[in-house]
């Protein structure tokens, strides 16, 4: 089928959900500003847990209202989350990916959908430094952060329709097609497009500023979680694009520069993404656990109807020993996704100049990476689900909102199959075979 008929079956946008309004932040942007930006790790991950503190109280809320989430983006720009990793010669807060997934992670246990677009953005906003020419890299990040840009992403490479063309001019590129998914792109003010050459299998990446008229959002997201993430699908009609701009690719040869591409290095972005949502997982289970932990405290009663009753919940053993065990499993994540971080942090500092990473050394670190996916999925599940046995039957009550954190974690894990991570696991550990990558290892 051709892109036009492609394109001609994909639904009609809807118009635009109203959004939030910056201005309920005003007193929070104020002293963001009056503090000035974090300068060490200690106050960049301060801050992270300020901005969560903020979210926490009205995220139940937010999620019915399911309003394009402008006011929260605007808290993520005025406090300078949204530049942890960027460059300090442009303004950014020089930290590393160990810090960059610790701060995804506190801002989710927040609100787990603002902790998914802010991971989602410290990805696309470095994804120069991966697949782009050391040029493009220094171009893009001082646009970025010199402009408090926020990052979102149409790349879903399970819809293959996304081409890219000559321009009728023969002066540049063109991307036409459509995504099914795209995330943090209606609030975004730039959007990283990929789609595949004309004639090739080679894949292009590109960041182009959202407000133009060939980026058109279909504003269908109304899944069950992560509601305030605009994760729904976008129609790209001739977006153009100078040679310049085409991420690794050669203005001159019009063909990938190998040294760039290169595979295994230039596929770290993978594992990179891959960890962003193993942390989010987290942090949404940590905000489940810590809500609860307040209701418990305040609300559930004790079980009457037993031999040996108790005066509070707080006493009740099966309530003690369930929140033991809840976050026993969220510290050993914690913990796994602390070491996963520091090996993709190690990798990039390692190997990101010469970019000579080999097979086998991407390879263990996917299989780092991995193994906090599959950590951070089933405990996550688990967590999110399980609050409810220690606050009681009345915290069912929608006005409490403990639904949201299930809906979200339930949502995004079924991104890509864990049971696949845990067969990949395996082949590791069994037959030490590292995996091959793809778009989803």
């Amino acid at each position: 089928m051709s892109n036009i008929a492609t394109l001609q079956n994909h639904p009609t946008p809807n118009p635009p959900p109203p959004s939030s309004d910056p201005a309920i932040y005003q007193a929070h942007h104020d002293a963001f500003a009056a503090e000035g930006q974090p300068t060490t790790t200690a106050g960049w991950l301060e801050r992270a847990q300020k901005v969560a503190e903020i979210y926490a109280p009205d995220a139940g809320a937010r999620s019915k209202e399911q309003k394009i989430p402008r006011a929260e983006i605007a808290l993520l720009k005025s406090s300078g989350l949204l530049k942890v990793l960027g460059d300090v010669k442009y303004g950014g807060g020089g930290q590393n990916w160990e810090t960059g997934y610790k701060v995804i992670r506190e801002v989710a246990a927040g609100d787990g959908s603002i902790g998914m677009l802010l991971g989602y953005h410290l990805l696309w906003s470095t994804t120069a430094r991966i697949v782009g020419t050391p040029e493009q890299q220094e171009r893009v990040e001082k646009l970025i952060i010199e402009n408090n840009h926020f990052v979102g992403g149409a790349v879903n490479p399970r819809d293959n329709d996304s081409r890219v063309t000559r321009a009728p001019s023969g002066d540049g590129l063109v991307f036409t097609g459509f995504k099914n998914f795209n995330t943090g792109g209606v609030i975004s003010d730039l959007t990283v497009l990929e789609g595949v050459y004309e004639d090739t299998e080679g894949h292009i990446f590109a960041i182009v500023p959202t407000n133009q008229p060939g980026i058109i959002f279909s504003h269908n997201w109304n899944n069950i979680g992560l509601r305030l993430t605009e994760s729904g699908s976008v129609k790209i009609d001739q977006v153009p694009i100078a040679w310049e701009d085409a991420l690794g690719w050669s203005a001159e040869t019009k063909a990938p520069i190998p040294e760039v591409l290169q595979v295994p290095f230039a596929s770290l972005l993978l594992p990179s993404i891959q960890l962003v949502f193993a942390n989010f997982y987290i942090g949404i289970a940590h905000g489940a656990l810590r809500t609860a932990r307040h209701y418990t405290r305040t609300q559930t009663r004790p079980w009457p109807f037993t031999h040996d009753p108790k005066q509070s919940a707080t006493d009740e053993h099966y309530v003690l020993a369930r929140y033991g065990r809840f976050l026993a499993s969220l510290r050993a994540a914690d913990t796994l996704a602390d070491r996963a971080g520091k090996e993709i942090t190690d990798a990039f500092h390692e190997h990101g100049s010469k970019r000579d990473i080999t097979a086998r050394q991407r390879g263990e670190v996917a299989e780092w990476v991995a193994s906090v996916k599959v950590t951070a999925t089933h405990t996550a599940l688990e967590v999110t689900a399980g609050v409810f046995e220690v606050t009681g039957a009345r915290s069912t009550a929608e006005k409490y909102g403990f639904d949201r954190f299930w809906r979200d974690v339930r949502t995004h894990t079924l991104h890509d199959p864990v049971a696949y991570k845990e067969s990949e696991l395996g082949r590791f550990f069994l037959l030490d075979e590292v995996p091959t990558p793809t778009w989803y290892t």
